[in-house]
């Protein structure tokens, strides 16, 4: 068909197999598109190539192929409801799985056209794509009961899964699917207004994953069963950098199950039966270790020598006028540092991955969240090419952006251990949680300094930033050519605040500890140190932290938006019980704005307990607005938990935490009320999978001080 011009998108295709339904998809501006034309079949036997966003069956089933992973956030219920809405369909009959791995088909724009899913992007990327597939299977269907019944397909609607014409006759969308995929798509349909939404913005629409588990029938890596299958575990060295110098597998090899020893780059993989006998055999293997390249240094050492290097110029990484004068200059100053420590990832589902490698090629089944950087690194291990690396995309048990694993270690581990196999037959990698939380990768260990020179209104004049830190991207092929990591910055850098001289200023730490975006990515820790520093510069400025604040963002309209409902909605100012005091923070990440509110107590025993958080988001259209709750809610308790536990540290290079025992999770004891007010918006849908998060520890802080009179500049914070 010839191309569209619908929006961004470059091609629309509809296709059929006869008798079993209607195939839409799109392909991405710069992505390859494929060979087969219109209403071509794939495989024997009548099925699709498996590259639509949405097939039609003849049994009025509608299932849409999401090229966003689903790990808990939402994001299959996301792209159901953008097609569904356009579609007009019955939400009963809607189903999802997930998108193999193809970019060019499922390419992610918002990642330059890869295919992965990250960064809060999944409904702000899929917005218009999905939709314009379900507006164009809607058109077709009416042109096809249109054409069937002899009447002008103006006359022709559709209601939760039936075409009608006014004159009363009516059609199920699978009795209509093999007369529509002959027919040729139309160009620039159309796309409702969104006064007509029935889907789009509505809340109690169920999740299109909570049945399946529920009942336990999702389909999990840990789930998989592949005939011939054996399971593998493998022995990491103790500190980072260090490498396998020889190693005894006769004990091992002598637990019953075990199958094979064999080296691969991460250590030494003991292959089994099932898990436990991998797990013993793992347990009896003896390994020697060449530490001498590795971190040796314990945490108070890594930190006391992020200080000596906050006290040296660092690399500029944003600013504007002269911090340094107007510094000198400024009627006050204001200065603190904060530090903040590794964090692991710690997700519901430890790291897994199903690899089989064969003469043509290599297959994969996990929890897919880069697939198309996953696919390079295995052909590139494998001398393939990344198509012939076939991706089956399954659940995920959480990630909070360690299946984004740079270098996608895990994934590599397992096709590296099925190829020593050498038999073909299908390996299980499972990481234990012990594995989990000892070899990385972490949310990176930071230092911030930061310095503001007040004027005489009280509003500062300078701001002068350092941060210290090893880069979250840094490795990656979002990293960029030449500068400071920008994700060690972000938040500050790009400072909202109406700061006429602004100096900020990055080290790139290094060491052999592997680290990597966490969930809200630099944010983690930017918008603590942001918002707890400008906290401190209104208490010294004698002013109301909500009223300075506003007073700083008169130019940021959806900034002050979020900080005003929240304080609203949270009584800011009207008294609160004896022993308790409201603290709040605002902040901006993957361009969704977000202000939380903190009430706050102290226990008995000294530590603080959080009694409530308001949040206020403006994420734009809410597509899902119990998907946005929720999502603010565990960002909220995620964020939460860091702050009051989170902490991975190293003593003589090895890592002190091995369980939940060791690196606690907020108990349901801890968990606040927590309130979400969305602000109502016709901007395009942005993320809210991480901006819940950056808010709530700074919020929380700025009460505590309230409350006591202590501030808190060291995380994680157990109390006075």
């Amino acid at each position: 068909m010839s191309q569209s011009t619908v929006t961004r998108r470059d091609f629309l295709r509809a296709g059929a197999v006869a008798g079993t339904g209607l195939t839409i998809a799109l392909w991405l501006p710069g992505c390859s598109k494929p060979a087969a034309s219109a209403g071509d079949t794939g495989a024997a036997g009548g099925t699709f190539e498996p590259n639509a966003f949405l097939t039609i069956g003849a049994d009025d089933s509608v299932t849409i192929i999401s090229k966003h992973m689903e790990m808990g956030q939402g994001a299959y219920t996301g792209m159901a409801t953008l097609v569904a809405e356009e579609l007009d369909a019955d939400w009963s009959k809607v189903k999802v799985v997930g998108a193999p791995g193809d970019a060019s088909k499922y390419g992610n724009a918002l990642f330059g056209g890869i295919q992965g899913t990250g960064g809060s992007s999944s409904v702000a990327e899929a917005f218009t794509q999905m939709r314009q597939a379900g507006a164009t299977a809607r058109a077709l269907l009416v042109a096809a009961a249109a054409a069937t019944w002899n009447v002008p397909a103006a006359e022709v609607t559709v209601e939760n899964g039936v075409v009608k014409h006014k004159g009363g006759k009516s059609a199920r969308f699978g009795e209509l699917v093999a007369k529509a995929a002959q027919l040729t798509p139309p160009k620039d349909v159309p796309l409702k207004d969104r006064a007509a939404f029935r889907y789009i913005g509505k809340d109690g629409l169920p999740r299109t994953d909570v049945l399946a588990k529920v009942t336990g029938t999702a389909t999990f890596t840990q789930d998989v069963k592949l005939p011939g299958m054996l399971t593998a575990v493998v022995a990491r060295a103790p500190r980072f950098g260090a490498t396998v110098k020889s190693f005894d597998d006769a004990k091992a090899k002598a637990v019953k199950g075990v199958r094979a020893v064999v080296q691969v780059p991460g250590g030494v993989a003991v292959v089994a039966d099932h898990f436990w006998a991998a797990k013993k055999g793992r347990d009896a293997l003896t390994v020697e270790w060449d530490s001498a390249k590795a971190e040796r240094r314990s945490s108070d050492a890594i930190l006391a020598e992020y200080r000596g290097l906050a006290a040296k110029p660092g690399e500029k990484a944003g600013g504007r006028g002269d911090a340094a004068g107007a510094l000198r200059g400024a009627k006050k100053t204001v200065e603190a540092t904060y530090t903040f420590p590794y964090l692991a990832h710690a997700s519901m589902e430890p790291l897994n991955c199903v690899a089989q490698v064969s003469a043509g090629g290599c297959e994969l089944w996990y929890g897919a969240q880069i697939h198309t950087g996953d696919q390079m690194a295995v052909a590139g291990v494998l001398g393939i090419k990344p198509e012939q690396v076939k991706v089956n995309s399954l659940y995920a048990g959480g990630s909070f952006g360690r299946r984004a694993a740079k270098g996608s270690d895990y994934v590599l581990e397992a096709v590296h251990i099925a190829k020593a196999l050498g038999t073909g037959a299908p390996v299980k990698l499972v990481w234990t949680r012990e594995d989990d939380m000892r070899a990385g990768n972490y949310r990176p260990a930071m230092l911030h300094v930061a310095r503001a020179g007040l004027g005489a209104d009280g509003k500062p004049v300078a701001w002068v930033h350092t941060v210290v830190g090893q880069g979250a991207i840094a490795g990656s092929g979002f990293a960029p050519p030449k500068g400071p990591d920008p994700s060690s910055s972000e938040g500050i850098s790009d400072l909202a605040y109406a700061v006429p001289n602004l100096s900020v200023q990055v080290h790139d730490a290094k060491s052999p500890v592997p680290v990597q975006w966490w969930r809200s990515v630099g944010h983690t820790h930017t918008a603590f140190a942001k918002e707890c520093f400008v906290d401190e510069c209104a208490h010294a400025a004698g002013q109301d932290p909500v009223a300075y604040r506003l007073a700083l963002l008169g130019s940021e309209p959806r900034h002050a938006g979020v900080l005003k409902l929240a304080a609203e909605k949270a009584g800011w100012g009207t008294p609160l019980p004896a022993g308790r005091a409201r603290g709040v923070a605002v902040h901006q990440s993957f361009n969704t704005y977000v202000a939380e509110v903190a009430e706050v107590s102290k226990r008995p025993d000294g530590s603080l307990k959080v009694e409530r958080v308001v949040c206020a988001v403006d994420c734009g259209v809410a597509v899902n607005p119990d998907v946005i709750r929720a999502q603010m809610e565990s960002g909220i308790a995620y964020g939460l938990g860091a702050m009051l536990h989170g902490a991975i540290t190293l003593k003589d290079g090895v890592v002190q935490q091995a369980n939940f025992d060791t690196f606690p999770s907020l108990r349901l004891t801890e968990m606040p009320v927590v309130e979400v007010h969305i602000v109502p918006s016709d901007e395009k849908p942005t993320g809210v999978g991480e901006p819940g998060l950056p808010p709530l520890a700074p919020a929380v802080a700025n009460a505590w001080y309230a409350l006591t009179g202590t501030r808190i500049r060291d995380l994680p914070f157990k109390g006075a």
